[in-house]
């Protein structure tokens, strides 16, 4: 919902949407020991809705891990299966993005608006766990089982889950959204191959710890074609 608003409001500006800016994981406090509280404390909240998933999933004698995939019987399979699939998607993004953004259809992204303290690199990298926890949990293992069990189809699933992925990234521009939507049709194809949330989890912890601190070095090196203004 915030996000169909953002767009909204992006799209009534004077300014194209190419001119604006939308900035990931904003400053809670100008004071550093606060700013550091209210971030582990934003994550730690963003992260109950998770466990509210593994309990609703939860069967007796049936572990709700095991039901989506997200367990560790398999860790190395899943850790090289969520690195192919962060390179099948991380690739191609960047060429949508720039390409986004040369089309005048996406607001550039500041993928950190932290200042430079000694928290700063593992706050990004819990939050980027955070993503991949709310998103793959929820969004492909819980609405998956859900809608399965009220007879949906496997590709109506797969739609559905991948315009919602895609939908709450609009605040990002027509771009965002086009580019979480084939995510989201991806991840939801290798869900029903694989039956296992833990490599979607790998695969987007990946793409958001590369994108959250490697993002502003790009700016800096290539800035006529990341620069977010």
């Amino acid at each position: 919902m915030y996000s169909l608003v953002a767009i909204v409001n992006r799209l009534t500006r004077e300014e194209s949407l190419g001119s604006q800016t939308a900035t990931l994981n904003q400053s809670l406090s100008d004071r550093p020991v606060f700013d550091l509280v209210y971030q582990l404390l934003s994550i730690f909240f963003d992260l109950v809705p998770v466990a509210l998933v593994i309990y609703l999933l939860w069967l007796p004698g049936r572990s709700a891990f095991r039901r989506i995939g997200f367990d560790f019987t398999r860790p190395g399979r899943d850790a090289v299966s969520g690195l192919a699939l962060a390179a099948i998607i991380g690739i191609p993004g960047i060429g949508l993005y720039l390409g986004a953004r040369a089309l005048d259809i996406n607001v550039g992204i500041n993928t950190s608006g932290l200042d430079a303290y000694w928290w700063t690199i593992p706050v990004l990298v819990l939050s980027a766990l955070r993503a991949a926890l709310s998103e793959e949990l929820t969004v492909v293992g819980y609405l998956f089982t859900r809608l399965r069990e009220i007879g949906w189809g496997t590709w109506p699933i797969i739609i559905a889950s991948a315009l919602l992925r895609g939908s709450y990234h609009l605040y990002q521009g027509f771009g965002g959204f086009i580019g979480n939507a084939i995510m989201g049709v991806v991840f939801g194809w290798v869900y029903v191959k694989w039956g296992r949330t833990a490599p979607l989890v790998v695969a987007h912890l990946i793409l958001d710890v590369v994108s959250f601190l490697g993002l502003p070095l790009a700016v800096a090196w290539f800035p006529d074609l990341f620069g977010t203004a």
